[in-house]
């Protein structure tokens, strides 16, 4: 059986199992690939469980998210791939949903990270806004296709592969 086939099983049977692992796989390589190539740290200096942190901050947290997200955004705008239906569901991820999620993911990893609630809230404003025009660069674009070529089932995988690089700038930019 090819692998195309097992995932689209897996996808089927274990859909949001299935969403959970592959953003958490891919928010782990994302961060080794900030640790490594961007931060420069070599085996020596890798932070092993930054990248556990990250891996399952995207397996428990940012995978079931996004897959909730995408079947309202389904729920509410239906799955016809037309005009439309992308710009009322790209206006809605970016007007509403990224500046929300940006910031509580943020203020997750802060968190997770130790961080005292108080700085976040000093740290928040800084960091904040070079996120989200960050986002605003690359995530509209993304989701005009993802929303007008790609079937419901497979959104998050496309957003999590190019979210391979949002993920490398995400994990660098957090831990600065």
């Amino acid at each position: 059986m090819s692998v195309l086939r097992v995932y689209q099983r897996l996808l089927k049977n274990h859909f949001m199992v299935v969403q959970a692992a592959q953003t958490g796989l891919l928010m782990g390589t994302g961060d080794i690939i900030a640790q490594t190539l961007i931060e420069g740290r070599t085996l020596k200096t890798y932070q092993p469980k930054r990248s556990i942190k990250f891996t399952l901050l995207g397996t428990i947290f940012v995978g079931p998210t996004l897959t909730v997200w995408y079947r309202l955004l389904a729920r509410r705008f239906g799955n016809e791939m037309s005009t439309s239906t992308t710009l009322k569901k790209v206006l809605s991820d970016q007007l509403v949903f990224a500046p929300t999620f940006i910031a509580v993911f943020l203020t997750t990893v802060n968190l997770i990270n130790g961080v005292p609630i108080a700085q976040i809230k000093k740290d928040l404003p800084t960091n904040y806004p070079d996120i989200v025009v960050a986002n605003w660069k690359l995530w509209p674009a993304v989701q005009l296709v993802n929303f007008y070529f790609v079937p419901l089932t497979h959104q998050v995988l496309l957003v999590q592969g190019v979210a391979l690089i949002w993920n490398t700038y995400l994990s660098w930019k957090t831990h600065q």
